[in-house]
C-alpha cells in the first residue's frame, strides 16, 4: 500500500538523509514482533563491490522450477501470492471477491510509469526474473529455496506490479541488456536489482557488473541499497 512504496521512493535517497528516516523507536516489550534479520544499508557502489562474479549457466531451467504462486503470506485469507502483491501495491484497492477475485483498483507501474485500473493488463514480476536467478545460483537451489525466492514478501523490491507489456520486454534480461526507459527510474531500478542478489547471495556476470558500475558510479551514485540477507 502507500507504506510499501514509500520504504521503495526511500531507495533514491542519498545515503545519510535515508538513515536519517529510520524510525529508531522500539515497540513496547510487551508487543516486540519476533526478531527480524538485520537489513544492511550502504551505497550503490559499494553494494555493487559486495557481488560475487561468475559466469552464468542456463542448463536445466524451466519456470516450473520456482513454485509460484503459492498460498501467500497469509495462509488464511484465499488470496496467493500474486494476489496478495496486488493488493499491498494497489494505489487505489480493488473489491476482493469470492475466491480472491480481484475487480477494479488503480496502481501505477513504475518501470514504465503507467497507470492502469484494473488487473488485466498488470503482471507482478519478479524484479530480478527466475531465469537470470537460476543463471546466478538458483540452480543449485532446494526445492524449498526457489519457492520461497519466487514468492518473497517479505522484500518490498523481490516483486513488483508492472504491466505485462514492459515485463515482456524486460523478461529474463539483465542490466547490460535492458533497462526502464525512463532515466527517472533506472536508479532506483539498479538498487533494487543488487538488494535482490545480495539478499538471496546471487552472483552477477562480467558483462551484468560492468553495466551496474555504469550506474553505480555516474548517475546514482547516491542510491542507497538495503537487504536482509536471507539464509
Amino acid at each position: 500500500m502507500v507504506i510499501k512504496n514509500l520504504k521503495r521512493g526511500l531507495s533514491a535517497l542519498p545515503l545519510s538523509l535515508s538513515l536519517a528516516l529510520v524510525p529508531l523507536l522500539p515497540l513496547p516489550a510487551a508487543q516486540a514482533a519476533p526478531a527480524a534479520p538485520v537489513a544492511e544499508v550502504t551505497t550503490l557502489a559499494d553494494a555493487v563491490g559486495l557481488l560475487k562474479v561468475t559466469e552464468e549457466n542456463r542448463t536445466g531451467y524451466t519456470a516450473s522450477s520456482f513454485r509460484h504462486w503459492n498460498a501467500g503470506e497469509d495462509t488464511t485469507d484465499g488470496c496467493d501470492t500474486r494476489a496478495e502483491v496486488l493488493l499491498a501495491e494497489a494505489v487505489v484497492a480493488p473489491t476482493v471477491g469470492p475466491g480472491c477475485k480481484l475487480t477494479g483498483g488503480r496502481w501505477t507501474s513504475y518501470l514504465d510509469g503507467q497507470e492502469v485500473t484494473g488487473t488485466g493488463s498488470l503482471d507482478v514480476a519478479h524484479l530480478v526474473a527466475l531465469g537470470e536467478a537460476w543463471d546466478s545460483g538458483a540452480s543449485a537451489w532446494t526445492e524449498e529455496r526457489r519457492e520461497a525466492y519466487a514468492n518473497d514478501q517479505a522484500a518490498d523490491v523481490s516483486l513488483a506490479t508492472v504491466t505485462a507489456r514492459i515485463n515482456r520486454q524486460k523478461a529474463d534480461k539483465d542490466p547490460a541488456d535492458w533497462m526502464p526507459p525512463s532515466p527517472a527510474v533506472q536508479c532506483r531500478y539498479t538498487g533494487e536489482w543488487v538488494s535482490t542478489k545480495l539478499r538471496w547471495q546471487l552472483t552477477a556476470d562480467d558483462r551484468e557488473l560492468e553495466a551496474l558500475k555504469v550506474y553505480a558510479e555516474g548517475p546514482c551514485e547516491d542510491t542507497v541499497v538495503r537487504y536482509a540477507p536471507v539464509a
